[in-house]
């Protein structure tokens, strides 16, 4: 495990305790099942996320397939526009998830989500997806969020 992705989990290990579950839909799971996810600090739905902040993202979910990989994608939904949203770690396998991807097993996904200060003040869905080595969706959620300076 790098440095990178151990910090991203000792993050996620202080804030898991006062977390509130997200609600969320899911987008087209189709390789998995999406148990919970968390986003740390996220005390009131939709998320506010401050600009010049990263906020923890914490999805766990069961496996249907065994995947040697695992890739993240993050969209920003506006105005029924997906737009990329950057992340520092795309890799799966360096987010929690010890790869290979075995099926019938839980799994905690965590990552963080920055909020670039460029970024306009706007309500918008948040799209991820962790897909496995045949590009289908591990799990894909939508949430709300609510950026702000």
């Amino acid at each position: 495990m790098d440095v990178r992705a151990g910090i991203i989990v000792l993050f996620f290990l202080m804030g898991f305790t006062c977390a509130e579950p997200v609600k969320f839909l899911d987008c087209g799971s189709t390789t998995g099942k999406v148990v919970t996810v968390d986003i740390t600090p996220c005390p009131n739905q939709p998320c506010e996320l401050h600009k010049g902040v990263s906020y923890g993202v914490n999805v766990t979910f069961n496996s249907d397939v065994l995947s040697q990989t695992s890739t993240a994608l993050v969209h920003g939904i506006i105005a029924g526009v997906p737009i990329p949203f950057p992340i520092p770690i795309e890799d799966g396998c360096k987010s929690g998830i010890v790869c290979p991807i075995q099926q019938q097993h839980k799994y905690n996904y965590v990552n963080l989500l920055p909020v670039k200060t460029q970024y306009p003040s706007i309500k918008l869905v948040v799209e991820w997806e962790l897909r496995d080595d045949n590009n289908k969706d591990l799990f894909c959620i939508r949430f709300p969020v609510k950026i702000v300076s």
